[in-house]
């Protein structure tokens, strides 16, 4: 069993998102994905990748092919029954490949605290003796700008690309967000939407808003007398604004992407590993110039 979880703890650390040169759909995303179901409480690392190819139609041999990693802390803290805060610390290692070369920047993310509130909760016996249980959680929050934000836009040779690859928006942008999840039996369904406002930072720069909505069907079944596992499945749809700089639109900024997951959870006492691979089937970036490629997801939380 300690081989197992060795194992898969080393697959996560070797694991290593986001964003596209054009597209804008990089460091002011955000994403809160399946949170642990089994205790109230809990802290954990989990690493988020992702890929975007961009090829400029009018002009074929501007390319890049961007690989987006993120490790990230996080936890959540119950304060009382009905108040859960929640936070985030990234770590970004961005690469891109593009015709100018190879560039990659590494640093320190945006924190993000989430606060949640707990609006109702029930349970119930139906008739075939299965117990059913729903909860309505909504909240909101601030990412703060911890992310390091170096770009001079007065500088004509400063890139799109640029901009995308910072490691923080370099604003103070505001979250909202609602959750509901429904549990009969063995079955279970999360469905989480956020809608995350970005603000206008020191160089006149604003990330687009951002809009995003999941749902995931998981399945709780007994392993052994220790251990559980939960396959789930789920699609998630993401929305961004576009970009504005000195109050006007940057074109080819903006763009919307769904996808369809599926991924694994195992629990062993207060410890989850879970892992998931998204793929893109709907997308629209910089009218077909940029697609969003495969993303993963590795977590190890610690629940308490």
């Amino acid at each position: 069993m300690k081989k197992l979880f060795l194992s898969i703890i080393f697959l996560f650390m070797l694991s290593a998102s986001f964003a596209c040169p054009i597209c804008g759909c990089g460091v002011g995303g955000f994403y809160i994905g399946l949170l642990p179901t089994n205790q109230s409480s809990f802290i954990g690392l989990r690493y988020q990748y992702s890929h975007y190819d961009t090829h400029l139609i009018n002009q074929p041999d501007q390319f890049s092919n961007d690989h987006y990693h993120i490790a990230e802390l996080w936890g959540g803290f119950s304060v009382g029954k009905k108040w859960q805060v929640l936070g985030f610390v990234p770590y970004h290692f961005n690469n891109q490949n593009t015709d100018d070369g190879l560039k990659t920047k590494n640093g320190l993310g945006d924190i993000t605290v989430l606060a949640n509130y707990k609006l109702w909760q029930s349970s119930k016996l139906m008739h075939n003796n299965k117990m059913f249980k729903h909860e309505f959680w909504i909240g909101a929050g601030v990412k703060l700008p911890t992310g390091t934000y170096n770009v001079d836009l007065t500088n004509p040779d400063t890139e799109l690309g640029d901009v995308n690859s910072q490691m923080g928006t370099g604003s103070i942008d505001f979250i909202a967000n609602a959750m509901y999840n429904i549990h009969i039996n063995k079955i279970g369904i999360n469905t989480t939407v956020n809608y995350k406002i970005n603000t206008t930072n020191n160089s006149n720069f604003k990330y687009g808003d951002r809009f995003s909505a999941n749902s995931f069907a998981y399945y709780q079944a007994r392993a052994t007398k220790a251990i559980y596992v939960a396959p789930n499945i789920g699609v998630l749809y993401e929305h961004a604004s576009a970009n504005f700089l000195s109050n006007s639109k940057v074109d080819e900024t903006g763009g919307y992407v769904t996808l369809a997951s599926a991924g694994l959870e195992i629990n062993y006492h207060n410890i989850t590993v879970g892992t998931n691979i998204q793929l893109p089937f709907a997308q629209e970036f910089a009218h077909g110039q940029t697609e969003a490629k495969t993303r993963g997801l590795v977590h190890v939380t610690y629940a308490f």
